[in-house]
């Protein structure tokens, strides 16, 4: 039966889409956002509630669960919220791993702690989705702050899913390079964009909809799948295209 969603990350390019998607399935959404405009524009055009702040303050996610939940069940949680943080390591700073880990990590066990009597009531299980990257099973050049606190969140999911089991189901998905705002540094050179896409065995980068289309299913239909790390990401963390 649809309830309340609560999405974090809900103007981002994927909480955005998972959040569409979820709306046509007839659940009832509260979006967290950084950009109160943009997050008022699109509440109204999902008729859904909203809570503006940063991830990176002590108080959001009490604020966000209290408006989400007003006293209710949360039926879902997708914690749609990241950061690209790409340096060599010799140029990571602490503030780096710090920020990172604060953002990705710590932000995602605050929203689910805060959360959790929420989650846990009714009878039906409810779900949340986290959010970890390719790059964690894969290995790339330059990303280990992000690899670090996305290690982090795909160790949170595992975990979790052990202790909240049989009331609330943990999974994350792992997308590859996805066209969204936040990846926009990486893709703007549309050469380059054509380069990443070509390594991939479905040659092309992902879209939101794409990730999307897996958050709304973990929280909408997937009854049965908790713990799991799944990749949206063309094949890229275990196929290696010919040629």
């Amino acid at each position: 039966m649809p309830g309340q969603v609560l999405i974090y990350g809900g103007t981002g390019d994927i909480g955005t889409a998972t959040a569409r998607l979820l709306r046509i399935c007839g659940y009832s959404l509260h979006l967290v956002g950084r950009d109160e405009t943009r997050l008022a524009a699109l509440a109204g055009e999902l008729g859904a509630g909203f809570t503006a702040g940063d991830v990176t303050s002590a108080d959001l996610f009490t604020r966000a669960t209290q408006e989400a939940s007003n006293g209710g069940r949360i039926a879902g949680l997708v914690y749609a919220v990241g950061t690209i943080n790409l340096k060599p390591l010799g140029r990571l700073t602490e503030a780096d791993f710090e920020q990172d880990f604060r953002v990705n990590a710590l932000g995602a066990a605050k929203a689910v702690q805060a959360a959790l009597p929420a989650l846990k009531m009714g009878d039906e299980p409810s779900s949340v989705v986290l959010f970890s990257t390719v790059a964690v099973a894969q290995g790339f050049a330059s990303h280990a702050s992000i690899s670090m606190a996305k290690g982090a969140v795909e160790g949170l999911t595992l975990a979790l899913a052990a202790e909240l089991a049989p009331k609330v189901r943990v999974n994350a998905i792992a997308p590859s390079l996805t066209r969204t705002r936040l990846a926009h540094g990486l893709i703007s050179n549309e050469t380059v964009a054509t380069g990443i896409a070509h390594m991939h065995a479905l040659p092309r980068l992902g879209t939101a909809e794409d990730v999307g289309a897996l958050a709304a299913f973990l929280v909408s239909e997937a009854s049965w799948i908790t713990g799991q790390i799944i990749g949206v990401d063309g094949g890229r963390s275990t196929l290696r295209p010919k040629g």
